[in-house]
């Protein structure tokens, strides 16, 4: 029994010393984990908007296809007969 109460003496003093450790550990941790959140917080945002981005441009798509019909093959085509030159030239400036 002596041996057990001596050996309590010596495990208090140890376990007060490791709970310091510890207690920044999971400060850590914690910190890592709002980060963690933070970014992905912001990718979810970013998808979103990108997602938006892509259904206006869908929405504009279907549109065109919808609302111009047949028209849009003359309209390829008379962009195809025009002088490309006037075009490429204004780009460049």
């Amino acid at each position: 029994m002596n041996d057990v109460a001596s050996w309590i003496w010596v495990l208090i003093p140890l376990a007060a010393i490791s709970i310091a450790p510890f207690k920044m550990w999971l400060r850590i941790k914690e910190r890592q984990l709002e980060k963690q959140s933070e970014m992905t917080a912001e990718k979810s945002a970013q998808y979103a908007a990108h997602t938006e981005r892509l259904e206006q441009r869908m929405r504009v798509l279907e549109r065109i296809v919808t609302d111009k019909g047949m028209d849009i093959s003359d309209e390829i085509e008379r962009l195809r007969d025009s002088d490309p030159a006037p075009r490429i030239a204004e780009r460049t400036r």
